[in-house]
């Protein structure tokens, strides 16, 4: 007897929700059932980032920074960057340079935080990534390259942050009045465009997760490249035609909390069946953490000091 000569297993959602069920002791009997475990699972990805880094939501990117530009937006899905560094030349004579993270408090002592140099520090403001629209909106036209915009109003803006006019992202380093100072165009991966001034074109508020950079770089576009790999957030658990953004090692664990929430949420299930699923779930993750983890040799250089 042969074997398949296949390694293609998966659990689409449907049959994940089922799986998850039938250990609950639970059965499926309408789509509202569904639909809660769907949000469940929802839940759980979101737990799953909570415990600790999962190696399979590791991307890496790039920003490449502008003479004078403090702030950069990263991914709005970005939880955390894990390293960073500045990158300097390219191909053979590309240089990576060590930038330290530091907190929000010690960023907020910095004297002059529009000191310019090459960076070597930076300050990672964890936003949530959203956004709304205000009454704001532009009072004046202006083109692709202008650094002051003009509001009819700028009441209920943050003192520095990112906006949004038609489709494009605009970061602002200043307010004075009802303009916005210092302003870097295209931000996001947006592209930078004229706007035409217009009651019908409001303001967008974005709470962008971003990095401080100090000092400020000092040298013309392209110079300097700060480099990073973050984690980004798990994908949604879709409408049921789509698999999960998990690697297949970790669908027992996947399946095993999904029961016992789904079990949670059922006066009718029996406490210890209950508890023995939370137990089942506790296992299932740390067989899978203690996998999903580096497996690089690591090295330790005792410091020696001589007087």
């Amino acid at each position: 007897m042969s074997t398949s000569g296949t390694t293609s297993f998966t659990l689409d959602l449907n049959d994940l929700i089922e799986e998850a069920y039938e250990r609950a002791g639970i059965e499926v009997r309408t789509g509202y059932e569904y639909r809660t475990a769907r949000r469940s699972l929802n839940l759980l990805t979101i737990e799953w980032a909570n415990r600790g880094i999962n190696l399979w939501t590791i991307e890496q990117g790039q920003i490449v920074m502008n003479t004078g530009q403090i702030t950069y937006p990263i991914p709005p899905n970005t939880i955390d960057l894990l390293d960073h560094v500045v990158r300097t030349g390219s191909d053979t004579t590309q240089i990576d340079i060590n930038i330290t993270r530091v907190s929000e408090s010690t960023y907020s002592t910095y004297p002059n935080k529009n000191a310019t140099g090459r960076p070597i520090q930076v300050w990672i403001n964890r936003q949530n990534g959203l956004s709304y629209t205000t009454t704001n909106y532009l009072a004046t036209t202006i083109n692709s390259t202008d650094t002051t915009i003009t509001l009819n109003s700028t009441s209920g803006l943050p003192a520095t942050g990112f906006i949004t006019i038609e489709s494009e992202t605009i970061l602002y380093q200043n307010v004075s009045g009802n303009q916005l100072l210092n302003c870097f165009r295209g931000q996001n991966g947006t592209t930078a465009t004229s706007h035409t001034a217009s009651a019908t074109q409001y303001v967008t508020i974005n709470y962008l997760p971003s990095i401080n950079v100090w000092p400020s770089p000092n040298a013309p576009g392209s110079q300097y490249t700060f480099v990073y790999w973050r984690l980004r957030r798990m994908q949604d658990a879709g409408n049921g035609t789509t698999d999960q953004d998990i690697p297949f090692r970790l669908i027992p664990c996947l399946v095993a909390g999904l029961a016992y929430y789904l079990s949670a949420k059922r006066p009718d299930i029996a406490p210890d069946r209950v508890a023995m699923l939370k137990a089942d779930y506790e296992q299932q993750w740390e067989f899978a953490s203690t996998e999903d983890r580096e497996k690089a040799s690591n090295r330790y250089v005792p410091r020696m000091l001589f007087y």
